[in-house]
């Protein structure tokens, strides 16, 4: 407050009659009515233990006791009289009480731990050590008569052995229960980590609707092995005979490496028994590097065709994430939402969403934070040809990293519209990429695509284009710009199988252009996380290509999906379109791949672009033209030369 507000207000309040001191009442608060409290019996009542554990309680007294007498026994040679009797007795009696003592106390009897756990023998082990310790002592001190002093030893093995057989029948018991009606017999394949962090999560929960019956393994030195009961029956290849012998239902495969070709094998097994297979996922997607029974899914078309599992460095990917301001264009998209999601996973200080589209805004921010206010200062809606709003975009976000996969990629359509594949996939990538250097953005990633390779349409050109931009940028030695050139993502918009699905839902027919075209499969999620792993490699002014496996003749996969569906619909050819490839290469003719520290990620040196002069093209002839000229296989433009628009 200023000194003139101060004065204003000592004489308004000068001015103003005295005010008349009031007696302040506390104020009546309402008894709580008697039925909300909870009475002291319920309180009393949470305090005791579950019924199960009295009676546990009751079992482990009476072991002591058996153990005493039977100790005595056996310690006597059979010459057992009324007076070492009723010595044995009183010890098994005080053993039996300073084991209830002494085990409530540590919680072996208040449910922190489960029958047969390693805890549960563990915490049983040490109480029931404890006590035969102590009991022997004072025992070898007073020299009580009619007790042998080894008494207290033979007794507290004795009884160790008679709790851990209780509880081990107790636990074969309670497996026994599982068998209800509700509960399939499931085979899993893989006896590993996972494996056991399945059957061990299948038999303890009750609520599991998985019984497991079987376990298969290629290690021969798991070949007798049991987990939690359940034994190892075979080999993978076994699978057909062991799911006709146990009649089960289910397969899991929890192996999280497993590759299409492996799912496409085991899927044939199952359909012809009437099985049904389902899958955990990669070791990309598992949170936590635990597999709970929530991450089991049945197996999908994409699993089954697509599916390369990566093994990454996640602590390198987590370290270039820390604390860095992260903006990813075309969020909205397959590959942007994806990269949202799982760069969401390693916590950046900030995650800036950019899209043009709203509802795709409002899609990929409802599946990583189950929000959908649209309210967050993280998702920014503007369309990157916009200069004006992207310039606003860099200058509110500041980023440190930047993801580029905004573009128009479907083919036919640039075909028809070269000048739109211009402007967006070339000048507004340019336009990104300067912004990025004057901003100081320290790892660039752009998102090409294989047919930027040995380029023969629109796309591919304008593609190619983007990877010469972004190694022509302006950097310093502490600056990373790359592209990632990978081939096709299953599950993506637009995508082969969306197309297949939705013409076997019609009842077809499946078209394809030609009985042999092919191209290489993915899924989104192995991809993207490739994608960042590349982009943690350090590399720069190049292009970094992912190892996407073997081909795969797109019949095949139309084959495959009218198989899974059941129905009798044919394939038609329709020949290939204008500007399609009847196999995509990820080289391009002249690129030299070398290897990087990462065995399914290769880089290539690619010619910079270092400038390009956006001028008004008037025509979709115009834009072909530079597009063919700077964007094919064999670029007129020499280094250091630049596009007139």
């Amino acid at each position: 407050m200023s000194a003139v507000e101060a004065e204003r207000t000592v004489g308004v309040a000068d001015a103003l009659p005295p005010i008349a001191p009031t007696r302040l009442e506390p104020p009546r608060l309402d008894p709580i009515p008697a039925e909300v409290l909870p009475s002291p019996k319920s309180i009393r009542q949470r305090k005791r233990p579950e019924p199960r554990w009295l009676a546990q309680i009751a079992i482990d007294f009476s072991c002591f006791v058996l153990a005493a007498l039977v100790g005595v026994t056996i310690r006597l040679d059979f010459d057992v009289s009324p007076e070492n009797a009723r010595a044995a007795l009183l010890l098994g009696i005080v053993m039996g009480v300073l084991q209830m003592t002494v085990g409530y106390a540590n919680g072996l009897y208040r449910g922190r731990s489960r029958y047969t756990s390693f805890d549960n023998v563990l915490a049983v082990t040490v109480v029931d050590v404890v006590i035969t310790v102590f009991v022997w002592v004072a025992i070898f001190i007073t020299r009580p008569t009619g007790l042998p002093r080894s008494l207290a030893v033979v007794t507290g093995v004795l009884a160790l052995l008679f709790m851990f057989g209780v509880r081990f029948i107790a636990r074969w018991w309670w497996l026994r229960q599982l068998t209800r009606a509700h509960h399939e017999s499931t085979i899993i394949v893989g006896a590993g980590e996972n494996g056991e962090q399945l059957v061990r999560a299948m038999v303890s929960d009750k609520s599991s609707p998985f019984l497991p019956v079987a376990l298969l393994d290629d290690d021969p030195a798991k070949r007798r092995l049991r987990l939690y009961g359940v034994p190892v029956k075979g080999r993978t290849s076994d699978l057909d005979k062991v799911l006709r012998d146990t009649g089960a239902r289910n397969v899991v495969v929890a192996i999280s490496n497993a590759e299409a070709a492996q799912l496409l094998d085991f899927d044939t097994v199952c359909r012809r028994v009437g099985a049904k297979l389902r899958v955990v996922p990669s070791s990309s997607q598992v949170v936590g590097g635990a597999v709970t029974l929530g991450d089991i899914s049945e197996v999908t078309d994409e699993d089954l065709l697509g599916r390369h599992p990566v093994e990454v460095n996640e602590e390198g990917i987590s370290e270039l994430f820390r604390g860095k301001r992260v903006l990813i264009t075309g969020a909205g998209g397959s590959i942007g939402s994806e990269l949202s999601r799982q760069m969401h996973r390693y916590s950046p200080a900030a995650l800036y969403l950019l899209d043009r589209d709203e509802s795709a805004l409002h899609q990929v921010s409802l599946s990583i934070d189950g929000r959908a206010l649209l309210d967050g200062d993280n998702l920014v809606l503007a369309d990157i040809r916009d200069h004006d709003r992207l310039s606003h975009v860099f200058d509110m976000v500041r980023p440190d990293i930047v993801f580029h996969a905004a573009a128009l990629k479907h083919m036919p359509l640039l075909e028809q519209a070269p000048l739109e594949a211009w402007k967006t996939n070339v000048l507004a990538t340019k336009a990104v990429v300067d912004l990025a250097v004057s901003y100081g953005v320290s790892t660039f990633v752009n998102i090409s695509t294989d047919k930027a390779a040995d380029a023969e349409n629109v796309l591919g050109y304008s593609k190619r284009i983007t990877e010469r931009v972004v190694a022509g940028a302006k950097t310093t030695d502490d600056t990373h710009f790359i592209s990632v050139r990978f081939g096709n993502v299953l599950g993506s918009r637009g995508s082969v199988l969306t197309t297949f699905r939705a013409q076997i839902a019609r009842g077809g027919p499946v078209t394809v252009t030609d009985p042999e075209v092919s191209r290489y499969f993915m899924t989104v999620a192995e991809a993207v996380h490739l994608v960042l792993q590349a982009a943690s490699l350090g590399e720069r002014n190049g292009v970094l290509v992912l190892d996407m496996g073997e081909p795969m003749r797109i019949v095949d996969v139309a084959h495959k999906l009218i198989e899974k569906s059941g129905r009798d619909i044919r394939v038609e050819f329709t020949g290939l379109r204008p500007g399609e490839k009847l196999h995509e290469k990820l080289f391009c003719s002249d690129e030299v791949p070398r290897s990087t520290s990462h065995p399914r990620v290769s880089f290539v040196e690619t010619e910079p672009l270092f400038d390009v002069e956006v001028a008004p093209l008037g025509s979709d002839a115009e834009a072909l033209a530079l597009l063919v000229r700077y964007g094919s296989a064999v670029p007129v433009a020499r280094q250091g030369e630049s596009i007139s628009a």
